[in-house]
């Protein structure tokens, strides 16, 4: 009920705002959009400061053989995003907003059929509900070079991320497959944000940024809604990344990362108890490295490697690389194609009490046709090894296919 007041007051006041628009090119609505300029109402938004963009992806799923059992599902994923300058907008210089609400539809879980650690869906939620996912205010510095953020945030939208990795339905190529299944609710990423800061410096081709957010986002008994909580022992979780990102010509990738996380609560053991037989707590914490690069015009690739406690988690560490190849096929220059793989490592002491393999290994194969500015469909292979972990489950094959609309 709260999301959804908010969300109707924040485009009750975007509509109200739009007038006699200032002399500014706007993007292309009408070419890149399916709902177009809305009447000039679009533009004059934008020239105002105001920037809506409104995307649908589903995805159509389908366990083919191996894992936990065969099934199918249909999972989507809505989304509201609005883009504030507010120079423009209000005066404030070098002030921006920013506030991204979602919704996703679909009960099933195509994980449930296969099994997989890393996971299967980067949408899927395992339930149906709406919610705020960010909602923050950025205030800028010394000639943009340095940025303070507060608000409702989401770490994955900045750290831990690799530009040419976002063509994958796979989680993993999103937030990595160790650090997702850290902290008692997970970190901060989709689908939920936490309450936090952020800082970013910014100094020729290299930055520095740090984030500190609340440590449990959400609820862990309520997952419908938006649900934001300080609860007593949440405790905090702090990320910090060092990256060198050199200058490039049109949309090269070069960049390289190293960063720690920590949370400040502390994590059970997965083994190991005191005198009186409660778990030993241990600190809850990883580091992660990552690259990616423009090999030739239309090749890139990027890795990615992390780590987690191993005497806390499922997997210590893991480790993903993948090609990007833009334009595979003559007159289909918007077209993507790409291959990764992700390889996930069970710690020790979570194979001494699970007996486990020693590793999942996930491959994903896609390629997104762009058919319209506005539309592209993406039909996707995965190759689950050792889902989970798990001796008793049989390697799965996923086929599959994802919508996305821009409106």
């Amino acid at each position: 009920m709260f999301a959804r007041y908010v969300f109707a007051l924040i485009m009750a006041t975007l509509l109200a705002s739009a007038g006699n628009a200032a002399e500014e090119k706007s993007p292309g609505w009408n070419t890149e959009t399916l709902s177009g300029d809305w009447g000039g109402v679009r533009s004059s938004l934008y020239d105002k400061g105001v920037a809506v963009e409104l995307t649908h992806k589903s995805d159509m799923l389908a366990n083919t053989s191996g894992g936990a059992s065969r099934g199918s599902v249909w999972l989507m994923n809505s989304e509201a995003a609005v883009s504030l300058d507010l120079d423009k907008l209000a005066g404030w210089d070098a002030t921006s907003a920013f506030i991204q609400y979602q919704a996703q539809h679909g009960n099933k879980s195509i994980n449930n059929y296969v099994g997989s650690f890393a996971g299967v869906d980067n949408i899927e939620t395992g339930t149906s509900t709406g919610q705020l996912f960010q909602a923050w205010l950025q205030k800028n510095f010394a000639d943009d070079s340095l940025s303070l953020l507060a608000g409702l945030y989401a770490i994955d939208s900045e750290f831990y991320i690799t530009d040419t990795s976002g063509l994958f339905v796979q989680p993993p190529y999103g937030m990595s497959a160790e650090m997702a299944q850290t902290g008692q609710n997970g970190p901060p990423v989709f689908p939920m944000g936490a309450l936090g800061v952020r800082v970013k410096y910014t100094a020729s081709d290299f930055y520095l940024q740090g984030a500190l957010t609340d440590g449990v986002p959400g609820n862990l008994n309520n997952p419908h809604g938006t649900q934001i909580r300080l609860d007593k022992g949440d405790g905090t979780l702090f990320v910090v990344e060092l990256g060198y990102t050199p200058p490039v010509e049109g949309e090269s990738f070069d960049k390289t990362a190293i960063g720690l996380w920590r949370y400040s609560a502390r994590a059970n053991d997965l083994t190991d108890v005191d005198a009186l037989g409660n778990p030993l707590r241990r600190p809850d914490q990883g580091f992660y490295f990552l690259a990616e690069r423009t090999l030739t015009d239309d090749l890139s690739g990027f890795v990615r490697f992390g780590t987690a406690n191993q005497d806390v988690y499922q997997a210590d560490w893991s480790g993903s690389l993948g090609l990007h190849y833009q334009g595979l096929f003559d007159g289909r220059d918007d077209d993507t194609a790409g291959i990764a793989v992700t390889a996930s490592h069970a710690s020790g002491k979570y194979r001494q009490i699970n007996a486990s393999e020693s590793s999942e290994t996930v491959i994903e194969i896609t390629y997104r046709a762009q058919l319209q500015p506005w539309l592209s469909v993406q039909p996707m292979l995965q190759r689950i090894f050792n889902p989970n972990m798990d001796a008793a489950l049989r390697g799965a094959w996923v086929m599959g296919a994802r919508v996305e609309i821009n409106f």
